[in-house]
């Protein structure tokens, strides 16, 4: 279903060092937070909010809050670190997953 940005309520949140345009329904992945599958959770680093019009905080909007629902806690796919120099027999070949949590955006208040 086609959802117009511009005439939902949208925000621009921060949360673990990255900053998200979102708007009611939207589901995103951040950097892992606590809590269980189903849990509420509340954004109150919200930089800009509004419907048609945005209203911008200095830096952050007064009394502006962003809540959700915890849909999953998973970790993103491997990435392959591997570090090499040449001619002196270094090479070193290390995995990473990164933890994430997907959130169903439920309200913007602002």
């Amino acid at each position: 279903s086609f959802r117009d940005p511009f005439t939902m309520a949208t925000a621009v949140i921060r949360t673990g060092a990255k900053q998200y345009r979102i708007s009611t329904g939207d589901v995103i992945q951040v950097e892992k937070l606590a809590g269980e599958p189903g849990s509420p959770v509340t954004f109150d680093e919200v930089l800009a909010v509004g419907d048609s019009e945005l209203k911008f905080g200095n830096p952050l909007v007064p009394g502006a809050r962003v809540t959700g629902k915890i849909l999953s806690q998973d970790r993103g796919d491997k990435l392959i670190v591997y570090k090499f120099k040449r001619r002196k027999k270094y090479r070193r070949k290390i995995g990473h997953r990164q933890a994430y949590t997907s959130v169903e955006i439920t309200n913007v208040k602002g």
